[in-house]
């Protein structure tokens, strides 16, 4: 059996923190990862993705799609993998961290991820939907951004059983609305030229290439750090494969389709002129009457989005070991980043454009690493238990990963960063510019290729030195239930 039907009533909001779920609370189908990881891409951050391969990397429509699929195909695939994970245990994805970087390693992870998803973007989110609504009804924006702000956190706050119905629902009618708006966008698109009309977009090589990848890679794969804590709930017999294939292509699929929506869209218009959420809803690229739509759309979109950073946020959070001793303790931890939140988004609405472009670069620089860490010591752990190791006070600890993991970003980035907060010394001999803005991208974005490998090369090269404690063989049933992940849920 792979499913149950009817959940262990709960209250209304989501109770605890980052216990393990135990097996009288599991529950759900695999299948419902479809949902869970395509509507939150049924947004305007995704299709702009697509905008910038085109509008500002310099590609083409035929060269960024094939830079955008690659991207898409690698963030999708260890989506898929990561959410495969979380039934054995019934931990967050944060949590398994503390096997592969220690129990103190992991609040390097830990916090990054509370910063980018809690904070970052929900920031990023916020602010495209904040547009839409303004644009739609007229209000100040400020306004527009209190009333996306406040849903968000509304949903994110009741928890668990709530997102996945929310995302269910989500997935069919904002499916639909976007779905119009990608066949308008890619019948008004040049598909075969490049920005605003121009040419194909040949000049921009292999640099602007590997940028449009990476930037694609940042944002399928922005959910890794999620991935278990939507599958957490499985019931731990649920096939590994269906989970895999179906959080996988529901991050594909919905990621490669609203990028081409923006790669079409940017070979149209000029999105160098004005505010990007009214010139992709414009009667260049859709009638009247979609494009209304459309911004409704990506109003809805944006909270569909960030109801699962705020919740992940606020797991990664509670993952660095804060004691918060209350009953409601992630639901009070997510209405806190809100707050804080909206300050960021508001902040960032002052340069949308340039924020989201290095916001997605950065989001790359830290998750590769951190993938060639956990991926490695799976490997490495395979058929063994690793529920000893998740405790809060288990004191373990795994010097290769938390090494590995500050190499691979730090020599990644140093080396071969390329975006306009830092250039990192390999790439800048190689770029060109003329009038400010750059021309050519020399060998473009490596980082996050550089950072995987040489993460997860680390990791295997110090094992053999340090030595990490392995668990004893799984139990022939697979299952094992974790306990004192969450100290304050034994206060």
């Amino acid at each position: 059996m792979t499913s149950v039907d009817t959940p262990v009533k709960q209250s209304f909001v989501e109770p605890g923190g980052i216990e393990a779920i135990p097996l009288e609370r599991r529950h759900g189908s695999p299948w419902q990862l479809l949902a869970t990881w395509t509507a939150p891409n049924l947004e305007f951050a995704t299709v702009y993705v697509g905008v910038i391969a085109v509008a500002f990397f310099g590609l083409g429509f035929p060269q960024a799609m094939l830079a955008l699929i690659l991207g898409n195909a690698l963030g999708s695939a260890t989506q898929g993998i990561l959410s495969s994970w979380g039934p054995r245990d019934g931990v967050a994805q944060m949590v398994l961290g503390r096997v592969a970087f220690g129990t103190r390693g992991n609040i390097l992870p830990a916090a990054l991820n509370t910063v980018m998803a809690g904070l970052g973007w929900f920031a990023t989110n916020s602010v495209s939907g904040a547009f839409a609504l303004a644009t739609l009804t007229g209000m100040p924006l400020w306004l527009a951004l209190v009333l996306i702000v406040v849903v968000q956190v509304g949903v994110a706050i009741v928890g668990h059983n709530f997102l996945q119905q929310f995302e269910r629902w989500a997935s069919i009618v904002l499916g639909v609305i976007f779905l119009l708006a990608v066949i308008f966008a890619l019948v008004s698109g040049h598909l075969t030229g490049g920005s605003h009309g121009g040419p194909g977009g040949f000049g921009a090589g292999f640099g602007g290439f590997s940028v449009a990848m990476a930037a694609a890679f940042g944002y399928a794969a922005g959910w890794n750090p999620y991935a278990a804590d939507y599958t957490r709930y499985l019931p731990p017999t649920t096939s590994r494969l269906r989970i895999g294939l179906a959080a996988g292509i529901g991050d594909f699929v919905s990621c490669t389709v609203l990028m081409a929506a923006g790669a079409a869209a940017a070979t149209v218009v000029d999105f160098g002129s004005g505010s990007p959420t009214d010139l992709f809803t414009s009667t260049a690229i859709m009638p009247a009457v979609i494009g209304k739509l459309t911004l409704l759309a990506i109003f809805f979109g944006a909270i569909s989005a960030n109801a699962l950073n705020i919740y992940s946020g606020a797991m990664s959070f509670l993952a660095v070991g804060i004691r918060i001793p209350l009953t409601l303790r992630r639901a009070i931890v997510a209405g806190a980043f809100g707050v804080v939140g909206f300050f960021i988004a508001l902040a960032a609405s002052a340069d949308p454009s340039g924020s989201y472009e290095n916001f997605l670069l950065v989001i790359a620089y830290w998750i590769a690493p951190w993938l060639g860490v956990v991926l490695a010591d799976r490997l490495y752990r395979r058929g063994t238990r690793i529920a000893p190791f998740l405790a809060d006070d288990a004191k373990y600890t795994n010097w290769p990963g938390l090494i590995a993991i500050v190499v691979g970003m730090v020599l990644s980035i140093w080396l071969f960063s390329n975006q306009t907060l830092y250039t990192g010394i390999l790439v800048a001999p190689t770029e060109r510019f003329a009038h400010g803005f750059v021309t050519d991208y020399g060998i473009g974005d490596l980082t996050p290729l550089v950072g995987f490998v040489l993460a997860a090369v680390v990791y295997f090269a110090l094992v053999p030195v340090f030595k990490p404690a392995k668990g004893a063989p799984l139990p022939a049933s697979g299952y094992e239930e974790p306990v004192h992940v969450d100290a304050a849920s034994d206060a």
